[in-house]
């Protein structure tokens, strides 16, 4: 039997390079030894000694550091990987998040959707995700149970949410009552929207079958947006978050569209919106931050709160660039996500990295306010895991806590030669060099491979099914373009308007997108 399905022992992990990323006398990369007893880190050092029965990792010519922090993606999208291109989310949405959905996808199909997006994690280094799970058209226990469960069965880190809104789409968007047919609207009739106190229900019951304050697997408080949510609803996660001590997690202000949407129902901009109704605090994690402005900034950073940084979605959904250097002189918390495997097509921490750094290169010609190599690692770690409410967990390699740690082989292309390894796994690496993912004490990937599960056995049955499901969502696809030609319009429209900022990285301020033919996955590439 492997040393990853015996029963949980001392291990150490002799002769490596450390990155503990744990400041102190753990700042810099050292050689040393790592020793794991049950699931914690108890010791770091040099020339420790070896306890006896443990076992022994020989870590020469290997790089041991945290493990990564995915800390904003959705396992709802994982299936559609490769399918959409040029497209802005609110048109992206009408096909991803369709407003006229099919029947529920089979709790099998939920299960294996979320262990899907767990392989690919664990095998390009993400240790802990926070998966915004949204899975409409209602809350259901068993369904969220399938997520926990693949989780559980993987053994990844994970705070997983059950995303609620409870504000009609079109309410959400500015213009969509004026532009959209009356005939058109009529089709989006959804019934009564979930109460407040309905849904503190609901968590109340997923914290009592799926959180566990000590263990791998959480549930978090998940309001989609703002603008989404009632403000009773907002005020009653933010309280249920609160008193359970877990992250409240929402999207802010991704798009220009959704910067004039605040001004078009509340008279002021989404993140003063939130401050107004005191839930602007410590615990909440803001995905995106694309479209703040400075007295937006300002009241982020006072709050402490935490900004996931998705830069590869931003950029697909052609969102913009967020100003992160000014939102972490502000006092903000830096993570990454990577977002859904949709508007991302991968669920690789190692790209968002490179490219969070590189973006900001193009936000101005002072080099001195780029990111470096440091902060995007901080942010990938350290950063990631405070956001994910357990900074007092993981996200760093120290005695006390939790032995969530990657192994990479430093006798790869990425680090060869070798100069500043902290560039090195920001510039060069891309999760290839990966050997061994650790979560919890336990090695969950082996030189390359999951421990825990039957790799191909999964990828087969998930091939199997997709035919006939993806040829059921082109039909849900279908039905939804009707819906394109006027939130088209409204995108143009919102993108016409002055809110005083800009955030996109070409000259072309004109807001006016041409028309295009779409494709959605189709084999061929044009």
């Amino acid at each position: 039997m492997s040393e990853s399905n015996t029963a949980r022992h001392a291990t150490l992990v002799r002769g490596a390079m450390i990155l503990a990323m744990g400041g102190g006398s753990f700042d810099s990369p050292f050689v040393g030894d790592i020793l794991i007893e049950g699931n914690r880190i108890s010791a770091i050092d040099t020339n420790l000694e070896t306890p006896v029965g443990a076992a022994v990792i020989d870590g020469s010519g290997k790089l041991v550091m945290p493990g990564l922090v995915n800390a904003h993606t959705h396992s709802s999208e994982t299936f559609f990987r490769g399918r959409y291109e040029r497209l802005p989310l609110e048109l992206w949405l009408l096909y991803a998040y369709p407003l006229l959905m099919g029947p529920p996808l089979s709790p099998r199909l939920v299960y294996l959707r979320s262990l899907l997006l767990a392989m690919e994690s664990l095998k390009n280094g993400v240790t802990l995700m926070c998966d915004d799970f949204f899975d409409p058209p209602r809350h259901d226990h068993d369904r969220l149970a399938m997520v926990f469960r693949a989780y559980e069965d993987i053994g990844i880190r994970a705070n997983v949410a059950s995303a609620v809104m409870n504000v009609h789409p079109l309410d959400a968007l500015p213009y969509a009552r004026e532009i959209l047919p009356a005939e058109v609207q009529a089709q989006l009739d959804f019934g009564p929207m979930i109460a407040a106190d309905a849904y503190v229900e609901y968590c109340e019951e997923a914290f009592s079958r799926f959180h566990d304050d000590n263990g791998r697997l959480r549930f978090m408080v998940a309001p989609s947006a703002p603008q989404r949510c009632t403000p009773d609803l907002l005020q009653a996660c933010s309280d249920l978050a609160r008193e359970r001590h877990v992250p409240f997690h929402t999207h802010v202000l991704e798009t220009k569209t959704q910067a004039v949407t605040g001004h078009e129902f509340h008279g002021t901009s989404l993140v003063r919106y939130m401050h107004d109704l005191g839930i602007l605090i410590r615990n909440v994690t803001i995905a995106h931050a694309v479209w703040v402005d400075d007295a937006d900034i300002d009241l982020i950073g006072e709050s402490g709160c935490a900004v996931a940084h998705n830069a590869i979605s931003n950029l697909k959904l052609g969102a913009g660039i967020a100003p992160v250097r000014r939102l972490m002189d502000a006092g903000a918390v830096l993570a990454l996500g990577t977002d859904g495997v949709c508007s991302n097509d991968s669920a690789r921490i190692f790209d968002v990295m490179r490219v969070a750094a590189l973006v900001q290169s193009a936000t101005g010609p002072d080099f001195s306010r780029w990111l470096t190599a440091s902060e995007i690692l901080t942010a990938a770690t350290v950063g990631g895991a405070r956001s994910a409410g357990l900074g007092d967990v993981t996200g760093s390699l120290e005695p006390g806590k939790c032995a969530d740690l990657i192994m990479l082989r430093m006798d790869e292309l990425a680090f060869t030669p070798l100069n500043d390894l902290c560039k090195h796994l920001v510039y060069c690496e891309n999760g290839s060099s990966i050997d061994r993912v650790i979560v919890d004490g336990v090695t969950v990937v082996e030189h390359g491979r999951l421990t825990q599960i039957d790799e191909q056995a999964v990828l087969a049955e998930i091939r199997a099914a997709m035919p006939e499901y993806l040829e059921a969502h082109s039909q849900i696809e279908e039905r939804n373009s009707v819906f394109f030609p006027h939130i088209e319009k409204l995108h143009e429209r919102a993108s016409r308007q002055d809110v005083q900022m800009y955030r996109y990285g070409g000259d072309d301020d004109s807001g006016v997108l041409a028309s295009g033919t779409l494709n959605f996955g189709g084999a061929g590439c044009a």
